[in-house]
């Protein structure tokens, strides 16, 4: 599991002092809220095993739906909901030949993006 229970207590401050030079550093690199929100949504797209799954599997090859749901043991019509929300969160392409429509990464950011989370908690156990 990621996260673990722990009874170590928060270290608060002993006492009460404000850093004004850092919070104005902050204050200038905080982007704004919106910016935010729509980075927290993004990121909850990362949040269902499903779709992780889907990514790990086109890491590899373009695929249709039927060898997605296939590789991965799920029913087609699952397969095609998860492929909705990452084509609308522009993390897969798809790409029609004939009757066929196979999907695939959309660009190189989504494999450092999985490999960047994967490397993080490899430095935790």
């Amino acid at each position: 599991m990621l996260f673990h229970d722990t009874e170590d207590e928060l270290e608060l401050c002993t006492e009460s002092c404000i850093h004004q030079d850092k919070l104005d550093l902050v204050s200038e690199q905080m982007p704004d809220e919106e910016e935010l929100y729509d980075l927290a949504e993004f990121f909850k797209i990362f949040a269902d095993s499903t779709r992780i799954r889907i990514l790990f599997v086109l890491f590899e090859t373009p695929l249709c739906v039927c060898d997605l749901a296939e590789a991965l043991g799920m029913k087609q019509p699952a397969i095609s909901y998860q492929l909705r929300i990452l084509k609308q969160a522009r993390l897969v392409k798809s790409r029609r030949e004939g009757r066929t429509v196979y999907y695939s990464l959309s660009d190189d950011h989504v494999r450092g993006i999985i490999a960047m989370g994967r490397d993080h908690l490899n430095e935790l156990h």
